[in-house]
């Protein structure tokens, strides 16, 4: 083998405007190249009280047991479940996409009794559908996703939290795509569990799952009758290297922690309330543009999502031509639709760092290129109508 034959990685400039990851901060990655400590070592021990501590103000609760997973946003899914739900558990899940699809896989998997709830995909679940499907039974856990990413589709956690309060259920929420960019609220909303993932509006590199367990969920967990199927996803036995026993379980991601704590320090300096509002303002102008260019969004405007948007693909246009035409000419990545909903939307994002006036301008400058090359018809007006959406100042 010729090791010369392997070049340098060098990818090249994107601008990631797709479902994640995001772009990061320079601070980020950074901070990801600092020396690499041991996972027991006092000073990272140390890091690691003050990476919990930001979190909670991220996801805005007290709960003691909120920690990074080690692993994808997907192992944050598995983790909650696999330490909530035992066979014969029963179990309701809101399906409006493909993540609501894959928590019913993973019911499945764990012998629980699974109760869909489904709803069309870019809508959102009604919580009346809940209700009835709720009405009779005693589920162990109602979970549904806060913000569905293969939609854009945001569903109000609210009502579903008080139905499960009714219901004497656990109450779970898939925040994968929702934290960092708009109000998750743990405790005043009332989850019982929540999971998320670092690489959407955290705009953190891909391969941590912030989670947080009520005291409720905790004493779910230490009420089990069988010990939970995954050893490496055994919230009882993890906790005891986050908390005070510092028993190892496993070695942490430690340069992928550096990185999660710094992200959560920017979020910290900008203040989440400025980070919600910021999301809101670039996903008004991004709308405001596309409609005013004749495209239309998949998620009705009291559905929608501020920092993952399904457009329609107009009629007309080739969905690969012009994805390959953002990337390869511009250097933007969007997302294609999944399921039902391939070949007829884009998905866009705008989360955490991406969530910025040069971006949404940059892309709709590209998509109006793009399509009247295509011989699609642009009405005109795009740039200024989002402009206008941003006002004389934009802070």
């Amino acid at each position: 083998m010729d090791p010369k034959a392997f070049r340098d990685v060098d990818p090249g400039q994107r601008t990631l405007m797709g479902p994640g990851p995001s772009d990061m901060p320079p601070r980020v990655l950074q901070a990801m190249a600092a020396p690499t400590i041991g996972h027991l070592d006092p000073r990272f021990l140390a890091l690691m009280d003050e990476t919990q501590v930001l979190l909670r103000y991220v996801f805005q609760t007290a709960n003691e047991f909120t920690i990074p997973v080690s692993g994808t946003g997907s192992a944050g899914m598995e983790t909650c479940f696999v330490n909530l739900v035992e066979p014969g558990d029963e179990v309701v899940v809101g399906v409006n996409g493909v993540f609501g699809t894959r928590m019913s896989d993973i019911v499945g998997r764990l012998g629980g009794r699974l109760v869909k709830v489904e709803a069309e995909w870019g809508r959102a679940i009604d919580p009346e559908a809940v209700r009835k499907a709720v009405a009779g039974r005693k589920p162990k856990l109602i979970a549904v996703v806060h913000a569905e990413t293969s939609t854009g589709a945001c569903t109000p956690l609210g009502d579903m939290a008080r139905i499960a309060a009714d219901a004497g259920a656990l109450f779970l929420a898939d925040t994968v795509t929702s934290l960092g960019g708009m109000p998750v609220a743990v405790d005043a909303t009332g989850l019982d569990a929540v999971y998320s993932g670092t690489q959407k509006c955290l705009s953190c590199p891909p391969g941590l799952a912030p989670i947080s367990f009520s005291p409720k969920a905790l004493a779910a967990l230490d009420a089990r009758k069988a010990p939970v199927v995954s050893w490496y996803l055994d919230m009882g036995l993890v906790r005891q290297y986050w908390g005070a026993e510092r028993k190892y379980h496993h070695t942490a991601p430690i340069n992928m922690i550096y990185a999660l704590r710094e992200a959560l320090r920017i979020i910290a300096e900008e203040g989440i309330e400025a980070r919600w509002a910021r999301h809101r303002l670039n996903h008004r102008a991004l709308v405001a543009g596309l409609e005013t260019m004749g495209l239309s969004m998949l998620v009705p405007e009291r559905e929608r999502l501020p920092m993952l948007n399904a457009v329609r693909i107009p009629d007309g246009a080739d969905d690969k031509k012009v994805r390959a035409a953002l990337l390869g000419d511009f250097g933007i990545e969007i997302g294609a639709g999944l399921g039902p909903l391939a070949g007829k939307v884009w998905r866009v994002g705008l989360m955490g760092h991406a969530a910025c006036r040069r971006n949404v301008t940059l892309f709709l400058a590209a998509l109006e290129t793009i399509l009247r090359a295509e011989g699609v018809k642009v009405n005109p007006g795009g740039l200024e109508a989002a402009a206008a959406a941003y006002g004389p100042k934009t802070g």
